[in-house]
């Protein structure tokens, strides 16, 4: 599912022919995915994309910087999802379904940003602040629930935090099994989030 309104790629910037900074970002996520960000080096980075090290540095100035442009990319999808109207206007629990579905329409499109965004241990500034902003999409999406929960629109007899907890965590597990072009499409993925979460978390 492509969630209308969602923020574009990161912005080409122009280097050595055959690569755009876009490009080369995409090799290097895919690297820090496999190896770890601090076991990736820029000299394995050249050696993948087939440059020097030094050509890298015509696209991007630090390893650190890839870093960064690759969690805004990811953290830039989530929080615009909670800018949307869909996430601010109507009953909560419908607000919370708005947020769940973009929240899994980004981590789809975005799979090795989000993958990357989820793996961080918080070693470095860049790692600490995009930690920070996780930290500050992830208690949006839990007054959500909450709201909901007074509202009883969801069930109140299951520990607000506990609640939380699952959703994350249900979502969050999906970067570990989930394979775009495979026989589960992103539609149907979130379909079946959304069902499992909402008959276990509405009124009966």
């Amino acid at each position: 599912m492509t969630v209308a309104g969602s923020p574009s790629t990161p912005a080409a910037r122009r280097g050595r022919p055959g690569y755009d900074q876009q490009s080369v970002l995409a090799v290097a996520v895919a690297a820090f995915n496999r190896h770890g960000y601090e076991a990736t080096s820029m000299g394995m980075l050249a050696e993948e994309l087939g440059i020097s090290k030094s050509a890298i540095y015509h696209h991007v100035p630090s390893k650190g910087d890839l870093l960064r442009l690759a969690l805004d990319h990811a953290l830039g999808g989530l929080e615009s999802v909670l800018t949307r109207p869909g996430a601010m206007v109507g009953a909560a629990d419908a607000r919370l379904e708005f947020v769940l579905r973009g929240t899994l329409a980004v981590l789809t499109e975005r799979l090795p940003f989000v993958t990357l965004l989820l793996r961080l241990r918080g070693n470095t500034d860049v790692e600490r602040e995009a930690l920070e902003r996780r930290r500050t999409f992830d208690r949006e999406v839990a007054a959500l629930v909450d709201a909901a929960r007074h509202e009883g629109s969801i069930r109140r007899d299951i520990d607000p935090r506990t609640t939380t907890r699952l959703i994350f965590g249900t979502i969050n597990s999906i970067v570990e099994w989930y394979r775009p072009g495979g026989p589960l499409t992103a539609d149907k993925l979130a379909d079946d989030v959304i069902l499992m979460v909402f008959d276990g978390l509405h009124r009966r």
